[in-house]
């Protein structure tokens, strides 16, 4: 449909026109495009006086009803949605009432590290990458020369220790019979020697007895030293003052103040006194004397006693060399036990060497590295040539026995309990859906086994929401086909129902 319009200088349509195109439309999303953009405005309607020579008049155009049934249409389609998405939204409620979920956790098993127990090169690798082995098979061997020879050094060492053996053993029986003489005679010296010594500390013994008598008047003697010089002491304050009484009655005498009795008695005072002192004196050098001779008694006890042992020491040079006498003559026997003595060595160095042997065939059953677990082969770094030393990994077998390692928030455990039902859906899987059951759960955060773990008394405290590990376990039978697929490290979303 074609239209064209005039507009005048006030901006109305003077003079329109409306050409109906003769092509047929038969859809009804033409129908409407077409109708939107040619419907006629009101103003377009509405009649304007014209000249007579105007060709062709307007007609209304009717109203489309294509936007309407649309929208009939879809009342019960919204209607449907509405309700689907109720029940979907029930069934989300009900199930996240019952059900705790996360997705931090990851598949979990048991990686074993395989190294070699003994340097050395290796000849041979067995398996590669991903392969699948059993427990004790044989992944790599060792150049086994070096423990060939280890094997055979000890094997030679065990033949020595064995005819050195042999060879103290013979000699036993040979020095014990040319001993039981020779000892008889001996053991007479030596008899004799150890009564000799029995005399000896006899006297010893005597001497140590006289000792403490002489120490005893030793100490009588110096206890009576101090008396002696106690009454010299006293002796010389009388003299003293008999000397000066006598010297004032003299004075007073010259002066005619006493008479001459008085006199004597003072002279004869002082002269008593003077013979108590030299008394006194005589009595001090008597307990100087008395000391020095029980000093005597002392020393000449030390010199008995000195002189008993010197002949204990005498006796006991007999006893030795008649004991010299003794071994001389009982060599054999000493022999004898010698032989004994390297028999019995001789049997600890063919233990020593069976054990070395015994080592050198296990250093030499280390050559060959076995799987010790079954698994299948990951991380193999080990190629032939190398060189490998003690400890090192060269391969790590991954166990077929895995579980998953869920990192729940704290405040999702409340209900969870080991034997719980768990969903597990993994990201390499995301078709099929695993099940377990709840395992155990750790005894502490993830934070808490951090290498370093935060701490809350420092100061710098923010309230974090900590998530602990919970271990679970597939059911067998719900993995079954997927071992050999399922490997740790996987991503997983899990969801234990917990009522």
């Amino acid at each position: 449909m074609e239209r064209t319009s005039t507009t005048n200088l006030k901006g109305r349509n003077t003079r329109k026109r409306v050409v109906l195109d003769k092509k047929l439309i038969t859809d009804s999303e033409t129908l409407e495009a077409r109708t939107s953009q040619n419907t006629p405005t009101e103003a377009d309607v509405r009649p304007q006086v014209e000249p007579a020579s105007e060709e062709v008049k307007p007609q209304p155009a009717e109203k489309p009803k294509g936007n309407k049934q649309i929208r009939l249409l879809l009342l019960p389609v919204l209607g449907v949605g509405v309700i689907a998405a109720g029940g979907i939204g029930y069934h989300w409620w009900q199930y996240a009432s019952t059900h705790q979920e996360t997705d931090d956790a990851t598949v979990s098993g048991h990686i074993h590290q395989v190294s070699s127990k003994i340097p050395g090169t290796v000849s041979q690798v067995l398996v590669d990458d991903n392969q699948q082995v059993q427990k004790g098979q044989l992944l790599v061997k060792l150049d086994p020369r070096d423990y060939i020879n280890k094997v055979q050094q000890a094997a030679a060492a065990l033949q020595s220790a064995q005819r050195q053996a042999n060879a103290a053993q013979s000699n036993i029986s040979l020095a014990s019979e040319t001993t039981t003489a020779k000892t008889s005679q001996a053991q007479g010296d030596v008899n004799a020697a150890l009564a000799g010594i029995s005399a000896a500390q006899a006297a010893v013994q005597e001497a140590q007895t006289g000792i403490p008598a002489a120490e005893a008047v030793v100490r009588e003697a110096e206890a009576g030293i101090p008396a002696a010089q106690a009454l010299l002491a006293q002796a010389n304050a009388n003299l003293q003052r008999a000397q000066t009484d006598y010297k004032r009655y003299q004075d007073l005498f010259r002066q005619s103040a006493i008479p001459l009795q008085q006199l004597d008695t003072a002279r004869a005072a002082y002269d008593v006194n003077l013979a108590q002192r030299n008394a006194a004196i005589q009595g001090v050098e008597q307990a100087q004397a008395r000391l020095a001779s029980a000093r005597l008694g002392v020393a000449k006890a030390h010199s008995q006693l000195a002189q008993a042992q010197e002949g204990v020491a005498t006796a006991q040079a007999k006893l030795a060399a008649s004991r010299g006498v003794m071994q001389q003559a009982t060599a054999g026997g000493q022999q004898t036990a010698v032989n004994r003595s390297q028999y019995a060595a001789a049997q600890a160095a063919i233990t020593q060497a069976e054990v070395a042997l015994k080592d050198a065939h296990l250093q030499l059953s280390y050559t060959n590295i076995t799987a010790p677990a079954a698994g299948r082969v990951g991380r193999k770094t080990v190629e032939v040539g190398n060189r490998v030393p003690v400890g090192t990994p060269v391969m790590a077998i991954v166990n077929n026995d895995y579980w998953v390692v869920a990192n729940f928030k704290e405040t999702q455990l409340e209900n969870m309990k080991p034997k719980k039902e768990v969903e597990v859906k993994l990201d390499a899987f995301p078709h099929h859906t695993f099940k377990g059951r709840v395992d155990s759960i750790s005894p502490g955060s993830g934070a808490q086994f951090a290498l370093l773990p935060p701490d809350n008394a420092t100061g710098n405290f923010t309230k974090i929401v900590q998530r602990i590990p919970v271990k679970i376990v597939f059911d067998k039978e719900s993995i079954k086909g997927y071992e050999s697929q399922i490997t740790p490290g996987m991503s997983a979303v899990v969801s234990v129902r917990v009522k």
